[in-house]
């Protein structure tokens, strides 16, 4: 998905918030409408868990693992407190229900259990889970558990870090929605005392109260206070709303709200599908290929804020008149541009969808030789 590279929040009037720490981001353009204090390093608590499970998710995607690999719980899983789903030593699960013990009950063991049995060690996988963050430009994170139990004041993660991490888990995983939109369900526990079914209950309560809410996070401890990355989706634009140090329970959940209906109420998304585009072959002088085929990849996004009408965005397309090769795959050799009230807004390059050689005294001869041949 290509997308207008807009990044600074919009104009913001103050909302009021309480909590110390607030951002409100676009989901899929990654631009910023509204934020509070967003790059103060805090506690994150639970929120944490949104990391645990893009790798989850990663390790899923690569093969790695599957949805119905059976995870047997060590001791030390089953020694996590705070929140949790109360698995015993030697009980086994499959990845698709720590998933759901994860995502809707937020258990501290679950998460322990799927970070051993990825990474061998929860100390390797949280190791894992700061290269993540790293590649994904957080740069006001370090953690230091894999489930945010931890009272260090060194576990930190930033509003726009949860937000930044958040972002990549719904838009490259929106499976993590099949969970995460769950209000209630059953496990089954089976132990050297037999089975026993244990409920979980999602904690986020959004998703009883709000129109569109899909999901995403919650977290509360003494040291975080109470935290909540929303995710919601209405009439195509898709929000992702985090508040962290809220002075209460009631708080994180209103104050998400706020920040939502800030959002739904001054934007809109233009997306192009770009599936009307017909690019012609780009002429090639200087080799026995007489053209380049030329590709792109879309669709295109941009986020409309602040009273921009999406109705007004053009488009034009600009290819080379002519190349010389040698022409390389991949090179740009155009660009399809983006205007609203005559500002470029975006750029889609085209490129070249395969290498085209230069040709040389030898070829010319060799085609020369085919053409006289009967």
């Amino acid at each position: 998905m290509q997308e207008a590279d807009v990044q600074e929040p919009a104009a913001q009037t103050d909302l009021g918030l309480t909590a110390r720490s607030a951002i409100l981001m676009e989901a899929a353009t990654g631009r910023v409408i509204y934020e509070q204090n967003p790059d103060e390093r805090l506690s994150p608590a639970s929120i944490t868990k949104i990391m645990t499970l893009i790798l989850i998710f990663d390790a899923l995607r690569d093969g790695k693992i599957s949805l119905q690999d059976e995870v047997t719980t060590s001791a030390y899983a089953k020694s996590m407190g705070g929140s949790q789903v109360y698995l015993e030593e030697g009980e086994v699960q499959t990845v698709e229900t720590l998933i759901k013990c994860i995502v809707i009950a937020s258990g501290n063991d679950a998460s322990v259990a799927m970070a051993e049995y990825i990474a061998g060690s929860e100390e390797e996988f949280v190791r894992q889970m700061n290269e993540r963050a790293k590649g994904l430009g957080m740069e006001n994170t370090n953690f230091e558990d894999c489930c945010g139990l931890t009272d260090s004041p060194t576990h930190v993660v930033s509003a726009r870090d949860v937000a930044i991490m958040s972002r990549e888990l719904v838009t490259k995983y929106p499976q993590v929605y099949d969970y995460s939109t769950i209000w209630m369900e059953n496990i089954t526990h089976v132990t050297a005392q037999g089975s026993q079914e244990f409920g979980l209950a999602n904690t986020n309560k959004l998703l009883k109260t709000y129109e569109g809410c899909k999901g995403l996070k919650t977290g509360s401890t003494s040291l975080a206070k109470y935290c909540v990355s929303a995710t919601a989706v209405r009439d195509g634009v898709h929000l992702i709303a985090v508040v962290m140090a809220a002075p209460d329970y009631k708080a994180r959940f209103s104050e998400a709200e706020k920040l939502l209906n800030h959002g739904f109420a001054s934007c809109s998304l233009y997306e192009d599908t770009m599936e009307d585009i017909l690019l012609e072959p780009v002429p090639v002088t200087g080799s026995l290929q007489d053209y380049v085929e030329a590709g792109f990849e879309g669709p295109f996004t941009y986020l409309c804020t602040g009273g921009e009408n999406p109705a007004g965005v053009t488009r034009e397309t600009v290819l080379a008149a002519e190349l010389e090769a040698p022409v390389e795959k991949g090179q740009v050799i155009g660009n399809i541009t983006y205007k609203l009230g005559g500002q470029v807004i975006g750029e889609v390059p085209v490129r070249a969808v395969q290498d085209v050689p230069r040709a040389g005294y030898a070829d010319y001869l060799k085609k020369l030789g085919e053409t006289l041949l009967p």
